[in-house]
C-alpha cells in the first residue's frame, strides 16, 4: 500500500532552519506531484508548497514562506524535502506531505487539498519565539 512517512520535525528558534523530509513508498514516485501542508493548533490545514511530477521543475508557494522555504524531490531515492529557513513562530504546526497524480499547471488548483489522494501523518515543527 502506499505510505508516506514525514521526518525531521522539532524544536526550533526563531530565525532558525529545518529540512523535513517525506519517504514515499508503494507508488511510481516520479509519476506524482508532490505537496506540503501544514495545520496549526486551532486552524484549518493550509498549502505551503508543492513541486511538479516528473523533474519537479515547477514549484508553488504560499505567499508566507515564498523566500523563505525550498521544496525539492529525489525521484531515485523516493525523496521529496522542504527546507525552512529563516523560521518564524506562526511556522509552528504539523507538517504534511501529500501525492497528488496530476500536475495542474496552476497554483490554484495545486493547494487544494482534494487534489491529493495519499497524505502522511504529518511531523511537528514548533519554533520558539
Amino acid at each position: 500500500q502506499v505510505q508516506l512517512v514525514e521526518s525531521g520535525g522539532g524544536l526550533v528558534q526563531a530565525g532558525g532552519s529545518l529540512r523535513l523530509s517525506c519517504a514515499a513508498s508503494g507508488l511510481t514516485f516520479s509519476g506524482y506531484s508532490m505537496g506540503w501542508f501544514r495545520q496549526a493548533p486551532g486552524k484549518e490545514r493550509e498549502f505551503v508548497s508543492a513541486i511538479s511530477w516528473w523533474s519537479g521543475d515547477s514549484t508553488y508557494y504560499a505567499d508566507s514562506v515564498k523566500g523563505r522555504f525550498t521544496i525539492s524531490r529525489d525521484n531515485a531515492k523516493n525523496m521529496v524535502y522542504l527546507q525552512m529557513n529563516s523560521l518564524k513562530p506562526e511556522d509552528t504546526a504539523v507538517y504534511y506531505c501529500a501525492a497528488a497524480n496530476l500536475w495542474y499547471g496552476s497554483s490554484v488548483y495545486q493547494r487544494e487539498e482534494r487534489r491529493y489522494t495519499y497524505w502522511g501523518q504529518g511531523t511537528q515543527v514548533t519554533v520558539s519565539s
